[in-house]
């Protein structure tokens, strides 16, 4: 456990101004100088500084004072602490267990070809795969590419569903926006084209359809009436 108090030079502050230690003794505990200590006292240093007090925080006890104070030569002794606070444990690659690894590289074959987006750092929290591996299986020359079949990593138990969503999302949100027509025309969805308005739409587009094929019969069919009615042309009116 450390032994330097929180915010050592307000607590020097708050001893100096409350209690008759000596700057030795503030000085160790505080782990500062002692001549920063004897500055503090002359009014010469940490001026803005507000002090805390080590006992609301729990860094020290009052007997613990009462005890250095009586005697010039103790050194005082941080508090023990009754918060424990857990340590982080270093976030590290996926553990796969020993059954799943072979479905690993078929995992990455359909995460690669179905969401060709996602990063490789990404492939590898999913996974728990490392990037040599996943650039032997885009270019193929894994050991065993020829027989590898592409498989959902939810469905294999490699990841969850969420993981993977959110993963996809993530990479989706920092792709580049695509420029109009660069990739050609592609088939709309499913949901747009049974939507209300593309079926009114394509109504539309039949009826003016219908519309001018009639129109184009309706002028045939004038032009032929009219060619009948005028008959044969007199050889008289030619001259």
């Amino acid at each position: 456990m450390s032994t330097i108090p929180l915010m050592p030079k307000a607590t020097a502050v708050w001893l100096v101004e409350n209690t008759s230690l000596g700057f030795d003794q503030i000085a160790d505990f505080c782990k500062l100088h002692p001549l920063e200590v004897k500055a503090i006292a002359d009014g010469e240093a940490a001026q803005t500084i507000k002090g805390l007090d080590p006992i609301t925080t729990g860094q020290l006890t009052r007997e613990e004072i009462d005890r250095a104070q009586k005697d010039s030569k103790y050194r005082l002794k941080m508090a023990e602490t009754r918060v424990r606070v857990p340590v982080q444990k270093r976030k590290g690659p996926r553990y796969t267990p020993v059954s799943r690894r072979q479905d690993r590289p078929n995992a990455i074959l359909w995460l690669l070809r179905n969401h060709p987006e996602l990063k490789d750092a990404a492939i590898m929290r999913l996974v728990g795969t490392t990037k040599p591996t996943i650039d032997s299986i885009r270019d193929r020359s894994h050991w065993n590419s020829a027989s590898l079949t592409p498989s959902d990593p939810v469905m294999l138990g490699l990841c969850s569903q969420i993981d993977l969503d959110f993963e996809v999302e993530k990479a989706a949100k920092n792709a580049p926006p695509r420029e109009p027509g660069a990739e050609g025309e592609t088939l709309l969805p499913t949901e747009e084209t049974t939507a209300a308005d593309a079926l009114a739409s394509a109504a539309l587009r039949s009826y003016r359809h219908e519309e001018t094929s009639k129109d184009e019969l309706d002028a045939d069919a004038v032009f032929a009436k009219l060619k009948s009615l005028k008959g044969p042309v007199d050889e008289d009116d030619e001259d």
